[in-house]
């Protein structure tokens, strides 16, 4: 059996990165869908909106509309000002406080369809239900704002009957009656009649004050009512009576959970904070690039602690530091340039003290340096801080390169 030899790697480079790609993709994957989330749900749970395809969604109004030609929206949030021509279909159900449908703005009709069956979801089939019998009246105007419902009645007519509607002028609707069960009307004083039964009820009706249209019973849109051909023409046929010509059907989506929010993966990922998060992105992978790849030798790691002459001179530069008497170096640090510089130069060896302070002088005067020794030796005595002897070694330091010539 081979054993593998020293310093080799349980997995190739290759390996490694390949193993790094795909978990910054599947990261990568995992943000996109979480800002996205919401939008991404099916929606499919059998309650009473435009995604539900249950008896009582109203997932096939869209798709009828669509394909007849009449432009459809889906909305997630508030309509702006372009929608006026279009028409808000609201699908409250029981228990949708009045309040959020008075909190809905819309410059153009609102249609509310009223809740008719109450229902309870079937255990082998995701997005199904039952119908457990039709809600009571007041159960489904509570749904309606107090200015709306006041004086409003709701009538029902027990049984499968076959009705035919009509407009308001008893203009049939359409030429075939459709079979409802448990056929509901509105009532009350504050409403117009805009399209009735064959018996002069009203089944849908439009708010004298506000101009709000509702619809009684809602199995004349719903999936139930398009089961047939003429519940599905006599549906075409009452929006077509509501909106405008060529306007678009809009079905809100708000009051059942499915709003769009913002957060800050979806401002991340969409203009005008995209170009900023691909540049960030760029960056990192750059930078990623740069700590993998080596510019040059390695460096070789150095003893802690020096030896020699390193280490005397690293020692003796520590105990002034820890004793607080750095500035006391210039004075000395000073002194030791002059003669350095003196031997540079070729000064008389029997010079010292103030006769080559004076001399230096004379030969910095015929170089042109900059400021004279004396002037840098009363610097270097007068240091107080870190950053004086700084100044201090810098002007020390151009005043050699002046004298000797090692600066042009």
């Amino acid at each position: 059996m081979s054993l593998p030899t020293r310093g080799s790697s349980a997995f190739s480079p290759l390996t490694v990165i390949v193993v790094l790609i795909v978990g910054v993709v599947a990261l990568a994957g995992l943000g996109v869908l979480s800002a996205y989330a919401p939008e991404l749900k099916s929606g499919d749970d059998g309650e009473a909106h435009a995604l539900s395809r249950s008896l009582i969604g109203y997932a096939a109004l869209p798709r009828l509309l669509r394909a007849t030609g009449t432009p459809v929206v889906l909305s997630r949030g508030p309509l702006g000002y372009g929608a006026i021509d279009s028409l808000l279909i609201l699908t409250p159900t029981v228990g949708t406080p009045p309040e959020r449908i008075e909190d809905i703005r819309h410059e153009g009709s609102v249609l509310v369809v009223l809740p008719k069956w109450s229902h309870a979801p079937l255990p082998d089939h995701k997005g199904w239900v039952s119908t457990l019998g039709v809600v009571s009246p007041e159960q489904a105007l509570s749904v309606l704002p107090d200015e709306v419902r006041s004086g409003t009645t709701l009538s029902d007519a027990t049984g499968s009957r076959r009705v035919l509607l009509r407009r308001a002028g008893d203009t049939p609707l359409t030429d075939e009656p459709v079979v409802i069960d448990t056929h509901r009307t509105l009532g009350g004083p504050q409403w117009m009649a805009v399209i009735t039964d064959d018996e002069g009820r009203t089944v849908l009706a439009a708010h004298r004050e506000t101009g709000l249209y509702v619809l009684a019973d809602a199995d004349l849109l719903n999936t139930q009512g398009l089961k047939s051909l003429a519940g599905a023409r006599t549906a075409i046929a009452m929006l077509d009576a509501l909106r405008a010509p060529d306007g678009p059907v809009v079905f809100d989506l708000t009051l059942h959970g499915f709003q769009r929010t913002r957060n800050l993966g979806r401002l991340l990922l969409e203009p005008p904070l995209l170009g900023m998060t691909l540049v960030l992105l760029a960056l990192t992978l750059l930078a990623g690039w740069q700590a993998a790849v080596r510019y040059g030798p390695a460096r070789r790691n150095r003893r802690v602690v020096a030896l020699g002459k390193r280490a005397l001179a690293d020692n003796t530069a520590a105990l002034v530091r820890m004793a607080k008497r750095e500035h006391h170096m210039g004075a000395p640090y000073a002194r030791l340039v002059r003669a350095a510089v003196a031997r540079a130069i070729g000064a008389p060896r029997d010079l010292a003290g103030d006769a080559l302070d004076a001399f230096l002088d004379r030969v910095g005067v015929l170089a042109g340096v900059s400021k004279p020794y004396t002037a840098l030796a009363m610097n270097a005595q007068a240091a107080k801080t870190r950053g004086d002897l700084i100044r201090v070694a810098r002007d020390l330091h151009r005043w050699t390169q002046e004298m000797t010539r090692a600066r042009q």
